[in-house]
């Protein structure tokens, strides 16, 4: 008995060509095997599916952080004490990976559905499994980990649409899966471990597909209810003015919020060395005015060791045209844009006696000035002495510290006592405090259906509005007034018996069409059983003969045969060397 040499074959295919050479770097000539895929490589495929689904996450969670872009970069500057926009890098490697994975999983799947080898080249493994995943995840996760947050509030929007899009992919997949059952039915007999894959295979797969037919189950969203139990529209704060439109805590800016509509404006106050309230929201006057170049020698001091004098005498708009935090300076006309670059710095008063004028309500927090500062003990007091001279009626004012409440409800009872922090509603109660000013991930929905009035910011993208508004969120602090303006409705409401419709429809179509595709996809199975017999051409009649010719002789046949079988799609060569004790690789049973 001699034993030859695997047979190789390989035949000019430019479509192959390209899927192995993009994927494992076989570019010379594309090599027909039926070998099947290696552990090691089955575990990289692996691993490329899991860096998918992560980047999948990854990249879903920053369409949904667009909300909070600008408290990423002012957290940025604090962190670096210079200002950009930090996002677009993130976004632009986001992109780029995300499509670069998902271009490998394509390629992966084309694999499969051809029934080739996933032979991934090393440099896509080394991508895939450091560079795209592991670096991302822990840099953002360490500057910015509060923000994932966002993910369990967002589904509560795109739940119901996620699990469309997922029931879709899922059933499409269905005929890969078909594909490679099909394909191990024929073969099974010949070897068990194939077919004891595609058994954990077919199972997984039917596993995910009931799992996406139950999921409705498990999302809830607010926005799944009776059309006629929709509360009324939030009221919207203007938070900071509209800083989209104009700098940010500029009399421009509360102005332009006032045109939008808002029903509140919102502020961050600090307090002057003369003891002057004033709107800043950085420690510093360093990004938003020109004190680098009136003051250079103190551009990183407090704001709070200026004067009222030397603080208004500073340019507080120059830098919105600039730095264009926004993206909104190029659509501004050259009349706006002078009024833009001419702001200064706002009074608390001068706030004040604009939302009194426009009989809006006014919030702000207030910070204490540093501990060697003239009015570290009278802050308090200074800034109630400012709202009493405004003539602003009391009950307009949101009162946020929590400093001395008692003092502050003797001096001014007619003050909206308004928590910053989450406390249970006895102590708010006993505190006299009659709302909360929470951040929208820190609100519960008992929270916002309390008693309690709740004002969460900052919400600046309409499908977030729109799930506030459907949980009954009486107001809310955004800095897009302009953006939320244009949302008089929900994105979607829908009561359960229209959800529960569209779940049902959905899930018999694709079961439908995922049995479609199995009995397609194993049709000639069926058939060839039925019928009990094969079919061979000239060339495998003379091949199952050939165990008394040379092997040279056998070895022409072969190539003949794989290729007719390519060209007319006959059965294969390799069931009929089995049924006649042939190897069909190794030339085994050939004797000279």
């Amino acid at each position: 008995m001699v034993k030859h040499q695997p047979l190789q074959v390989y035949e000019r295919q430019l479509c192959l060509s390209c899927l192995t050479g993009i994927y494992g770097c076989r570019w010379k000539r594309y090599q027909r095997s039926h070998d099947d895929t290696t552990k090691w490589e089955f575990l990289w495929s692996l691993i490329l599916f899991f860096t998918f689904s992560l980047l999948l996450v990854w990249f879903y969670f920053w369409w949904e952080a667009h909300n909070d872009f600008s408290e990423f970069n002012w957290f940025l500057y604090n962190r670096s004490g210079e200002w950009s926009d930090g996002t677009v890098p993130i976004l632009a490697t986001t992109a780029a990976g995300f499509t670069y994975i998902a271009f490998l999983m394509i390629l992966a799947l084309c694999h499969i559905a051809v029934g080739q080898q996933l032979n991934l080249h090393w440099l896509h493994k080394v991508i895939a499994a450091l560079l795209t995943t592991s670096i991302g995840f822990i840099s953002v996760n360490q500057i910015w980990g509060e923000e994932w947050a966002v993910i369990p509030i967002s589904l509560q929007a795109t739940g119901p649409f996620l699990h469309l899009g997922a029931l879709v992919a899922v059933t499409a997949l269905a005929w890969l899966v078909a594909g490679q059952v099909a394909r191990t039915e024929k073969i099974s007999k010949h070897n068990t471990l194939s077919f004891f894959v595609a058994v954990v295979v077919l199972l997984l797969y039917l596993s995910v597909l009931l799992g996406l037919y139950m999921a409705p189950l498990s999302i809830t969203s607010p926005c799944i209810m009776d059309h006629a139990n929709l509360t009324p529209r939030p009221d919207i704060i203007g938070h900071q003015g509209a800083p989209m439109l104009a700098p940010e805590n500029t009399i421009l800016s509360f102005q332009r919020a006032l045109q939008m509509n808002v029903s509140g404006l919102e502020a961050d106050v600090a307090i002057s060395f003369d003891g002057v309230p004033f709107l800043m929201r950085d420690r510093t006057l360093r990004r938003t005015t020109d004190v680098g170049k009136v003051f250079p020698a103190r551009q990183l001091d407090d704001a709070s060791s200026f004067n009222w004098t030397d603080l208004h005498s500073l340019n507080a708009g120059q830098w919105f045209l600039k730095d264009d935090p926004f993206w909104t300076v190029q659509s501004m006309a050259q009349r706006e844009v002078m009024l833009v670059g001419n702001q200064s710095v706002c009074s608390l008063e001068q706030l004040l006696r604009l939302a009194s004028l426009h009989n809006h309500t006014v919030v702000f927090s207030l910070r204490r000035p540093p501990h060697r500062h003239p009015c570290y003990h009278s802050w308090i007091n200074d800034t109630l002495e400012v709202i009493r001279l405004s003539g602003i009626p009391q009950h307009l004012v949101m009162w946020t510290p929590d400093c001395d409440r008692g003092q502050v409800r003797q001096v001014a009872p007619g003050l909206q006592q308004t928590s910053v922090e989450k406390l249970p509603p006895q102590v708010l109660h006993q505190q006299g405090i009659s709302s909360l000013l929470l951040r929208y991930s820190q609100a519960s929905p008992y929270d916002i259906q309390s008693n309690v009035s709740v004002t969460l910011y900052t919400v600046n993208e309409p499908w977030l509005f729109s799930v506030l508004w459907c949980s009954g969120v009486s107001s809310v602090s955004s800095e897009a007034p302009n953006i939320l303006r244009k949302v008089p409705y929900p994105i979607w409401l829908m009561s359960p018996d229209e959800y529960c419709l569209i779940w049902v429809a959905a899930d018999l179509i694709s079961f439908t069409v995922v049995v479609g595709i199995f009995v397609f996809q194993n049709y000639h199975i069926i058939r060839w059983r039925l019928s009990g017999m094969h079919s061979y051409n000239p060339e495998q009649i003379m091949l199952s003969a050939a165990v008394r010719r040379s092997s040279r002789d056998v070895n022409i046949m072969k190539e003949k045969l794989i290729f007719s079988e390519v060209s007319n799609g006959v059965g294969s060569a390799e069931d009929l060397y089995m049924e006649n004790g042939f190897d069909y690789y190794n030339n085994e049973g050939i004797s000279h």
